[in-house]
């Protein structure tokens, strides 16, 4: 009994040996590359760390791997907050026309805080990833967020990886979390807007969802349209030292249209800020494909998601230096003021059409085009 369970150990030593050979030689994903032994290891260090190339933001960082890492803060106002958020991304497929979820999980998380009126200082990413999943794919998506963190200049400091059975998920899942430090005392908040402030979007509205739904349904529109997944801190920040006369900020509120599109922002902005909304249609900037796609399949353009815009309320007067500044960034070179706040219809939305009819635009009862982000 003795010599055969210790026979029995061996051969599964063995086993386990060959698992693991084949496991770190695979060219898809398997259970151990998430489950914490050496095999995990070594897609950590071959394909995380090796492409990450910014991991520190202070004193431990990524490559430490450590249970946590730290984020040093100098040079800030002791007025300044500090930001956090998090966001998950589950968009089907995980690629797409020029990209891939992870420039949408890095970018939509630095827009998160840059809509708050926050520097982004770090980032974490947390990847779930089902058994089967192509490592090259997988290195591919990993390299994206690097060059998307690397862009913005945000470091992205500690994550975790897990993975699960095939039949338990379609698809990979990134959560990614970044704190941030407001550039001023007081956060910009989507409630700040009042009436007289004037309504601008940094570009065209309805490029990702399109783009997204024309690949994943294979709808061929004869355009080289794509998503407009991209980080808005540099293109935003100079607004922010922007003031009034009086000391004021220019800039009263900000918020990313994304699910739900410019429709859902601007209601959420409307309510929370306790004024009206009017817009005018025709100087709200879309991609010709894009209105020719929404108008074919019956969507409304204005709750198609973007993921690469920012709605912004501006002190009136003000606008064409905002312009101005926006214009000048690829990223912002179709800005356009689209409206204005009025003390009329508080919490609503209302929108001039180009013959000057009047129509309420309704908070989105669903995502038009799900799983985009």
């Amino acid at each position: 009994m003795g010599r055969e369970r210790a026979w029995r150990k061996q051969e599964e030593i063995k086993r386990k040996k060959i698992e693991k050979e084949v496991s770190m030689k695979s060219t898809t994903i398997t259970l151990e590359h998430g489950a914490g032994g050496e095999v995990m290891q070594a897609l950590i260090g071959e394909i995380i760390l090796k492409n990450f190339n910014s991991k520190s933001a202070g004193s431990v960082g990524l490559e430490s791997l450590d249970d946590g890492s730290t984020v040093k803060l100098e040079n800030f106002d002791s007025n300044s907050e500090l930001v956090l958020t998090t966001d998950s991304h589950v968009i089907i497929p995980a690629f797409f026309p020029e990209t891939n979820i992870g420039r949408l999980a890095v970018a939509g998380t630095i827009n998160d805080l840059t809509m708050m009126g926050a520097k982004p200082l770090a980032l974490t990413c947390a990847v779930i990833v089902p058994e089967g999943f192509p490592m090259d794919d997988f290195e591919a998506i990993i390299k994206t967020m690097a060059v998307t963190a690397a862009e913005a200049e945000v470091p992205i400091i500690t994550g975790d990886t897990k993975t699960v059975e095939k039949d338990a998920l379609d698809s990979i899942i990134l959560n990614t979390a970044g704190l941030g430090i407001t550039a001023a005392e007081i956060p910009v908040r989507d409630s700040g807007l009042s009436p007289g402030d004037k309504v601008l979007v940094t570009g065209t509205i309805g490029d990702h969802g399109i783009s997204l739904m024309a690949h994943r349904e294979g709808f061929d529109f004869d355009t080289d349209l794509v998503s407009d997944s991209a980080p808005l801190w540099k293109l935003i920040e100079p607004l922010l030292e922007l003031k009034t006369p009086e000391g004021a900020a220019v800039i009263t509120a900000m918020k990313d249209p994304t699910r739900g599109g410019l429709a859902n922002a601007l209601n959420e902005m409307a309510e929370k800020s306790e004024a009206g909304i009017l817009l005018e249609e025709e100087d709200i900037p879309f991609k010709p494909a894009v209105s020719a796609a929404c108008e074919m399949l019956g969507l409304d353009p204005l709750e198609v998601a973007n993921e690469g815009k920012a709605v912004i309320g501006v002190k009136a007067g003000f606008e064409e230096k905002v312009l101005e500044i926006l214009k000048k960034h690829p990223y912002g070179k179709d800005a356009a003021v689209i409206g204005e706040v009025t003390s009329e219809n508080k919490g609503e939305v209302v929108l001039r059409n180009r013959f000057g009819g009047m129509r309420y635009v309704d908070v989105p009862a669903g995502d038009p085009i799900p799983r985009v982000c």
